[in-house]
């Protein structure tokens, strides 16, 4: 009888199994728009934030940027993974200014590019430098997972592949503390380049469309100008077009100028559905991998002050 019921069980769950996932996809589709609207997504965009040098402190430690396009029209966001040190406002600033990024790709950059190619253009291919990126950048796994889950759950179709290049020795460790934060579909998006990757990059864009940090011959940095003849534009500054643009954007469309006086600063708090991300599981596989890099002569006693913060 025993055995009867749980093969009853089983097909039932076989058959579930069959129908769940077009649910599941509706849901995910709900539950986004539910977010949307809870959180005023659809406006967010009229909302800068200000003043200008405030926001030149987000864009210097939460480094991103549009450096060209690849030759089939997608466009490519280079960001500094690596350097970035969101130290110079709180996590709801960067989130917002992350969304931010977000909509005016979806609302202006791929539409302009849709026009332009004659094609649809609905996706953007992303290259992440991670040079100087230490085993403290952990320190910010909450805010990570906090953008990563943003993309995974309200993002999840625009980004076509996700480029790490400039891979340092510390990466293994912080890849896998990372990796179990990620939806499936994001980690199969995922390609690790040799090198700063230039030269699988350029089969698929062009020299000037190349991330700064992907143009030397060796290891790439996030910032810093080419020798010789090459200038590198630095698309992570608030002075790169795009940012201009995107700023002139939100600026234009809340009403707000460049005030005579200091303007309160004020950052939009979007509500982000998590779990606890520093897990047991995950505090077991960091303090694992550090471990490993004590164990090893040349590193020894470089991390012994390391510790994630709340």
């Amino acid at each position: 009888m025993g055995l009867a019921s749980q093969e009853a069980i089983n097909q039932f769950k076989a058959l579930m199994d069959q129908v769940d996932e077009p649910l599941k996809r509706t849901f995910k589709l709900v539950d986004s728009l539910n977010w949307r609207l809870q959180n005023g997504i659809d406006e967010i965009l009229a909302k800068p934030i200000i003043p200008t040098n405030f926001y030149r402190g987000v864009r210097d430690s939460q480094l991103i940027g549009v450096s060209g396009y690849t030759r089939d029209g997608l466009p490519v966001f280079a960001i500094g993974a690596g350097l970035s040190t969101f130290d110079k406002a709180s996590i709801h600033y960067y989130v917002q200014s992350h969304i931010q990024i977000n909509e005016y790709r979806d609302r202006v950059i791929l539409p302009t590019a849709t026009k332009k190619n004659g094609k649809y253009i609905g996706k953007c291919v992303k290259v992440l430098d991670m040079s100087g990126l230490k085993l403290s950048a952990l320190n910010q796994i909450k805010l990570l997972t906090t953008i990563s889950t943003v993309d995974d759950l309200n993002y999840p179709e625009k980004t076509i592949t996700y480029y790490i290049v400039n891979v340092p020795y510390v990466f293994s460790a912080c890849w896998k503390v990372v990796k179990p934060l990620l939806q499936e579909r994001t980690k199969l998006k995922v390609q690790v380049l040799q090198g700063n990757g230039r030269e699988e990059l350029l089969k698929i864009m062009d020299y000037p469309s190349l991330p700064h940090f992907c143009r030397r011959s060796g290891s790439g940095s996030s910032s810093g100008s080419g020798s010789g003849s090459d200038t590198i534009s630095d698309c992570y500054s608030l002075d790169h077009p795009f940012h201009q643009e995107l700023y002139s954007y939100m600026k234009q469309l809340s009403g707000v100028h460049e005030p005579k006086e200091p303007a309160k600063q004020g950052s939009v708090h979007v509500e982000v559905p998590l779990g606890d991300p520093e897990n047991e599981e995950i505090h077991k596989t960091l303090e694992s991998e550090l471990k490993k890099l004590r164990n090893r002569k040349s590193l020894s006693g470089s991390f012994q002050n390391f510790k994630i913060g709340d």
